[in-house]
């Protein structure tokens, strides 16, 4: 009765003699494993890069991601008539530092369609003037617009970029007490 009948069949083909056969097999099997522990550190078959963790930065064909920077997403703002400026903290999202952005808020309506879409993010760097046909965050009392930037003079225009959905907004005299500018766009995030 043998306990071990696997272990010494094991041991007897280890002490058999070795033919021609065994050592082209064995040679074989030397062939793949050398190359498959020196292939180069790139291989596109490693695990490594196929899950982008060994990839060289950036690979061929494509730009590295710009340095980012984080802003309040801090409310809405019309693209059409003012409305309500609301400013809660929703999140903090991540923008081109080169913007130099202070804050971002949700866009809602047309009226700077194509350029900026209802829906759209734009970022703001908060500054109290802005240079002429500039889009620029205005407060208008408790209300808020996105809109290009005109004056003339004891004369301020907020022009659209359809002005189809919203016609041109002026301002004069005693008006201009109600409007600050908050801000300057300085980019915009568009989802798909």
């Amino acid at each position: 009765m043998r306990k071990f009948p696997l272990l010494l069949e094991h041991a007897m083909w280890l002490f058999a003699p070795i033919t021609l056969l065994h050592k082209l097999e064995l040679h074989k099997l030397y062939l793949i494993l050398t190359s498959l522990l020196l292939q180069p550190k790139y291989q596109p078959s490693t695990p490594a890069y196929l899950l982008g963790l060994d990839v060289p930065c950036p690979p061929p064909g494509f730009e590295p991601l710009p340095a980012m920077a984080m802003v309040p997403l801090v409310g809405s703002i019309a693209c059409g008539t003012p409305i309500t400026a609301e400013q809660n903290i929703e999140q903090y999202i991540g923008v081109p530092a080169a913007w130099h952005a202070d804050f971002a808020l949700t866009c809602h309506g047309d009226s700077m369609a194509p350029t900026i879409c209802d829906g759209d993010i734009v970022c703001i760097r908060c500054q109290p003037e802005v240079e002429q046909g500039e889009i620029a965050a205005v407060r208008i009392g408790e209300e808020a617009t996105l809109k290009h930037f005109h004056r003339q003079g004891d004369t301020v225009m907020l022009l659209a970029d359809n002005a189809a959905v919203c016609p041109p907004m002026v301002y004069t005299g005693p008006q201009l007490n109600e409007i600050r500018i908050e801000g300057r766009a300085v980019g915009f995030c568009r989802g798909l």
